[in-house]
């Protein structure tokens, strides 16, 4: 009978877990700077219209839907002696520090419609970048670590370091970008943090490693097909609902902040939106610190679970200090507790995640850690794609004029209310969207030892009998009915009909 796998003297160094968790300051602060300023720098600095700026990143999340399917092949099909995904972190780390950097090129002499399409297209190439980096990064830990708790604290790991990346990419351009109509100083900082990921990646790079298994032999021109079937695991599809509205949730607070502070609040000066992003961050730093070991004793939903009513909850008292001249302390205070909301749906998705390719390989017989690592990272950037549409959209729908904000005038005192509705309501949306999906989820630790012993079963590694108990939970993690599992067929049509 199979034992469970015990832990090495490698995957209990902390060098270990660290190394892992490197490249997720690019993953988790790369974001933070387009969502909290890219819009911003486009209508503050540019001058484009709110609606047209807010839909350049959903065009490259859209570019995603071809990128990220290869990606997560390419990378399942890869021989490398660095191991494929490791392979491609490396090559990603230079495509990713570069294409960065080109986002924030000022262009003035182009017109809006220039200016559209070239930025446009560099959004497009940092998301290519981007893909190369996190769609193998994403699929690695299954193939580095078989525990379920190591898992955890891996996950753990990587998170905190993603808050110190957010943490760094929400303050380090509030004390460089002092007038937010220059456009070079947006430049100064992209080429800080394209060092800065650069570094983060190659970190990983070289700490980390990757278990020899077989190559996944499918052809490109299969690969769409081959990876929109991921999407049928029942317990996938429910991760992919917590992580689009739990993320969204957030990408509503980064993207809508400046707007906040600036055009409601009037209190952009004088360090205090420093201060605000700050406490915001640090909070999901500290957040990310105190779940982690109560994720590893309870379960990876607990954290979400905790963190998203406390979260609605001082999101919805924000309502009444949304003006000019309200108390910043309480301000400071509720955005300290949303942080922490923020904190525990993140660090349960990514611990979450790393649990997918063991229920896709029961499911479907191979094992594509990258596949489904590469449909959630597709899944993430059109939800954030569409986030940053919506926010420019609602801006125009509340009367936001861009006019008036290239010169650094005020809002009219509708537009800040309606700019404060937004940044509430839209919030409390998502975030009760997210516990529906995470009361359904059905995979805890006991769940997972069942799905990881019946896949040894399959492979012949476990010579037990399963019982009536396991084959119930197998079906309910899965979606499939049990003599449907473990069959190859499941993995290249999209339809369950056989």
């Amino acid at each position: 009978m199979r034992k469970n796998p015990r832990n090495t003297p490698r995957e209990n160094s902390a060098w270990a877990k660290f190394s892992y968790g490197f490249a997720d300051i690019y993953g988790g602060g790369a974001f933070v700077v387009i969502s909290t300023f890219f819009t911003v720098f486009l209508t503050k600095a540019l001058g484009m219209p709110t609606a047209l700026a807010g839909t350049i990143p959903l065009i490259g999340k859209i570019w995603d839907a071809v990128t990220d399917p290869v990606m997560g092949n390419i990378a399942d099909r890869t021989r490398s002696r660095f191991g494929p995904k490791r392979f491609y972190i490396l090559i990603g780390s230079i495509i990713s520090a570069i294409t960065f950097a080109l986002m924030w090129i000022p262009l003035y002499s182009a017109g809006v419609t220039g200016q559209y399409i070239f930025y446009v297209a560099m959004y497009m190439l940092f998301s290519t970048g981007f893909t190369i980096v996190m769609v193998p990064y994403n699929g690695l830990l299954p193939d580095m670590v078989e525990d379920y708790t190591t898992r955890a604290r891996f996950s753990s790991v990587r998170m905190i370091f993603s808050s110190f990346g957010a943490i760094l990419a929400g303050l380090v351009p509030t004390l460089l970008i002092r007038d937010n109509t220059n456009a070079g100083q947006y430049l100064t900082v992209a080429l800080i943090f394209a060092v800065i990921f650069l570094v983060s990646i190659l970190l990983t790079f070289i700490g980390t490693w990757e278990r020899k298994k077989p190559v996944v032999k499918i052809g490109l021109k299969d690969s769409f097909i081959h990876a929109f079937t991921v999407y049928k695991s029942r317990s996938f599809r429910l991760l992919i609902g917590i992580f689009v509205f739990g993320q969204g949730a957030a990408d509503f607070v980064t993207g809508l902040a400046v707007y906040y502070i600036d055009d409601v609040l009037n209190a952009y000066g004088g360090g205090n939106f420093t201060l605000l992003m700050g406490v915001i961050l640090l909070s999901q730093f500290l957040g990310m610190i105190l779940f982690a070991p109560i994720m590893a004793r309870t379960s990876k939903k607990f954290p979400v679970l905790v963190g998203t009513p406390i979260r609605m909850l001082a999101t919805l008292a924000m309502l009444f200090f949304s003006h000019e001249g309200a108390n910043f302390t309480v301000i400071l205070a509720l955005s300290f507790i949303i942080g922490l909301g923020m904190a525990g749906c993140s660090t349960s998705i990514y611990a979450i995640l790393a649990d997918m390719a063991d229920v896709d390989e029961l499911i479907t017989s191979i094992s594509r850690p990258a596949t489904c690592s590469g449909m959630a990272t597709f899944i993430r950037k059109i939800a954030t794609g569409f986030s940053s549409a919506i926010i420019g959209v609602l801006l125009a729908m509340v009367g936001y004029d861009e006019i008036a904000a290239s010169q650094g005038l005020r809002q009219a005192a509708p537009v800040q209310s309606g700019i404060a509705y937004v940044y509430v309501f839209s919030q409390l949306v998502l975030l009760a969207i997210t516990l529906y999906f995470v009361i359904r989820y059905p995979m805890g630790k006991r769940e997972f030892e069942i799905i990881r012993r019946e896949g040894a079963r399959r492979r012949g590694e476990d010579d037990s009998v399963i019982t009536p108990e396991e084959i119930a939970v197998c079906e309910t993690v899965t979606g499939f009915s049990y003599d449907r599992l473990w069959d190859a067929e499941n993995a290249s049509k999209l339809s369950n009909k056989k």
